[in-house]
C-alpha cells in the first residue's frame, strides 16, 4: 500500500520559515515525480513545487518562486519543502503528492498524473 505521510507544518509568523517533509512508502520512490501543492480556506487547490526523479531539475509557481526549494533524499524515500520568507498568504493545507516520471533525468512532470496523494499538513502564516 503506497503511503505519502507530510509533516513539519505548523505556525509560524511571517517571514520564517517552515520545512515540510513528504515521507514515502510503498512504492520505489526514485520512479516517482514528486509535487507539493497547497490548499487555502476558500480557494482551489494549487501547485506549488515539483522535482523530477533524480532531484536535478525543480519548478516553481510564480508565487513561491525564490522564497521556497524543493529537494529530495531518494534513499531515504523523501521529499522536502524549504519554506523561507513565509506571508500569510502562503497558509495552506500542503499536500504531496507523486506520479510516476520519464527518465531519471527527465522533467518534473509525471509522465501521465500524480497517482498518490497524501494527507496533508497545516501551515499557518501569523502577520
Amino acid at each position: 500500500q503506497v503511503q505519502l505521510v507530510e509533516s513539519g507544518g505548523g505556525l509560524v509568523q511571517a517571514g520564517g520559515s517552515l520545512i515540510l517533509s513528504c515521507a514515502a512508502s510503498g512504492l520505489t520512490f526514485g520512479d516517482y515525480v514528486t509535487g507539493w501543492f497547497r490548499q487555502a480556506p476558500g480557494k482551489e487547490r494549487e501547485f506549488v513545487a515539483s522535482i523530477n526523479r533524480c532531484g536535478g531539475n525543480s519548478y516553481y509557481s510564480d508565487s513561491v518562486k525564490g522564497r521556497f526549494t524543493m529537494s529530495r533524499d531518494n534513499a531515504e524515500n523523501t521529499a522536502y519543502l524549504q519554506m523561507n520568507s513565509l506571508k500569510p498568504e502562503d497558509t495552506a493545507v500542503y499536500y504531496c503528492r507523486a506520479g510516476r516520471g520519464s527518465t531519471w533525468h527527465g522533467p518534473p512532470v509525471p509522465t501521465l498524473a500524480y497517482e498518490h496523494w497524501g494527507q496533508g499538513t497545516q501551515v499557518t502564516v501569523s502577520s
